[in-house]
């Protein structure tokens, strides 16, 4: 019975599960998105995010290499490591979390795997437009009608004004 057991153990063994996850991680952090199958991308996620976390937390230079450490010995990827830290964590230092995205993708033809694509939301140049354009104050593009009264009562007018000239 697996009674409260949570985690994904994704058919393979505690060394196989560790060993998928930290280059799935490693590859994320690299390319800022990866297309997988949809268990692994859920895995995934519940890795990734406490180590983006870690990113976050620099008080000190004592703090700031302690995260490294940690963070390295999850990921054992020097360029990952630093690319999280140097690129990454200043970019979602104002985000107070849920730092992937899963879009599901459909099946895989060849085992009808479900494939989804994980990324890294403040990295889609796709959507990110569309925060910016959120940001900004929306046109005012619908019209009162007001004006249309007016126009309705000045053009009344006229049809008056014509009608008594004749």
């Amino acid at each position: 019975m697996r009674h409260g057991d949570k985690i994904n153990n994704l058919g393979r063994k505690k060394a196989h599960r560790v060993a998928l996850l930290q280059n799935l991680a490693s590859q994320l952090i690299t390319h800022k998105r990866i297309v997988t199958t949809l268990a692994k991308a859920k895995a995934l996620r519940t890795y990734v995010e406490p180590l983006i976390t870690k990113t976050k937390k620099n008080e000190n230079a004592a703090q700031i290499s302690h995260n490294h450490r940690l963070v390295f010995a999850e990921l054992q990827d020097k360029q990952a490591v630093k690319e999280l830290f140097t690129v990454i964590g200043p970019k979602i230092a104002s985000r107070p979390g849920g730092y992937t995205r899963i879009l599901k993708l459909g099946i895989r033809p060849g085992d009808n795997a479900e494939k989804a694509m994980i990324e890294l939301v403040d990295f889609n140049e796709i959507y990110g437009k569309n925060v910016e354009k959120a940001a900004e104050p929306a046109k005012k593009t619908r019209r009162s009608r007001a004006p249309k009264k007016a126009d309705a009562t000045t053009e009344a007018e006229a049809t008056t004004e014509e009608a008594a000239a004749e």
